[in-house]
């Protein structure tokens, strides 16, 4: 079922009131309806092949349209899925996305599909495929169990092609370990190998407060908020419980979650702009994926109050999504950090590489009544010590602190 054209789909954005109002969170609903429009529309008549570009920088467009498609599904359900499931029996938008997101993982996954998506063909799919197990995992009752049987023993059949894919030495190894957890939680045989794997070498790689290596080495960029920091976190949600050591590794991970998530706040400058650090900038607001789940997960530190948090988180959006040249003429994203800059591209960015910009709507999965979204506006740290406010000193976290 089409339910209507992309532009009906993603409505024209109004700057909304004050925060503490509900248009505070009406503009990030539009916001996130208006990236996703295009994708599932067109996932929705299984025309996703035929209708999007793919902006290449590199010239290699060849090679990323074989991984470009599982790249916008997979990324934009993962931070779609929490308003889905939060929203879906309460708000008949919301409900047609829900439907959409359904057609539109039956589309990538049934082989007869003109849609059907690449899940084992170089090494890219693991990636994907996980962020998309990421999207099932926080949707479990709107894009897992209202799937037809089908497209859930399609959906299986898929993810578990990937394993032939052997991931890297680094952040990669929770791509494998998360789509073996949503197998756990479903009841699915699963390896528990790559997340034990996947969990004790973070631990390893821990550097010092509440930051991870990329591996081994510890590199100045955002994956600790883009893969690293959440990933761990939703590993352990569904597979921690019953095993001891990872219940104690997941007590360390949630502590420096939170410490990195200060840290994230506190690099928001007064204008909403973050410093332009490290590698995949165009993912955008998605720098801020960590910070936006531990939103949603209603652990902030005690420091930073929900609507400094939402304040601050919507000040990024604002200011990497609003901005000229952000999405084509037909609402596709368009490469980018502010407007679209297509040199600060790297060899693996393609248009579907965008949407894991969808990540920082994660806190749309509180309802609207939760203090994320009825505080007033507060102003965040840089506002507040760039206007000369005396502000309490920020402190590291203990550096033996391990799990």
């Amino acid at each position: 079922m089409f339910l209507t054209t992309p532009a009906a789909l993603a409505p024209a954005i109004a700057v909304p009131a004050p925060g503490g109002t509900p248009a505070a969170r009406e503009y990030w609903v539009r916001m996130l309806t208006r990236i996703a429009g295009p994708v599932l529309s067109a996932l929705g008549r299984r025309k996703l092949k035929a209708d999007m570009p793919v902006e290449a920088p590199h010239g290699n467009a060849t090679d990323r349209a074989q991984y470009t498609h599982l790249e916008a599904l997979g990324r934009l359900l993962s931070g779609m899925a929490p308003w889905l499931e939060t929203c879906a029996r309460s708000s008949d938008e919301c409900a047609r996305y829900a439907e959409l997101a359904r057609q539109a993982i039956a589309a990538a996954v049934d082989p007869a599909s003109p849609d059907f998506m690449n899940f084992s063909h170089g090494s890219q799919p693991v990636v994907d495929a996980a962020f998309l197990a990421l999207g099932l995992l926080r949707a479990r009752s709107e894009l897992w169990e209202k799937l037809p049987s089908r497209t859930k023993a399609q959906t299986l059949d898929a993810l578990r092609s990937t394993r032939v894919i052997r991931p890297g030495f680094n952040n990669w190894l929770l791509f494998s370990a998360t789509i073996e957890a949503f197998f756990a939680a479903g009841g699915q045989p699963w390896d528990s190998m790559r997340v034990d794997y996947a969990l004790r070498q973070h631990e390893e790689w821990y550097k010092g407060d509440g930051l991870y290596g990329d591996g081994p080495e510890f590199h100045w960029d955002y994956y600790n908020s883009f893969v690293i920091q959440p990933m761990l976190l939703a590993v352990c949600d569904a597979v921690a419980a019953p095993v001891t050591a990872w219940r104690e590794l997941q007590t360390g991970f949630r502590k420096r979650a939170l410490r990195y998530a200060a840290i994230e706040e506190r690099l928001i400058a007064a204008d909403g702009s973050y410093p332009a650090i490290g590698r995949s900038l165009a993912y955008r607001c998605g720098a801020f994926h960590l910070l936006a789940d531990v939103a949603l997960r209603r652990e902030l530190p005690a420091t930073l109050a929900p609507g400094q948090a939402r304040a601050a988180l919507e000040a990024v959006i604002r200011r990497t999504l609003d901005a000229d040249g952000t999405f084509t003429s037909a609402g596709w994203l368009q490469v980018g950090l502010c407007g679209h800059q297509p040199s600060i591209a790297e060899a693996y960015i393609s248009t579907g590489s965008l949407y894991l910009c969808a990540n920082a709507f994660l806190p749309l999965g509180l309802p609207a009544e939760d203090p994320f979204w009825t505080e007033p506006n507060r102003r965040w740290t840089s506002q507040r010590v760039w206007s000369g406010e005396d502000v309490a000193a920020d402190h590291a976290m203990p550096a033996n602190h391990k799990a």
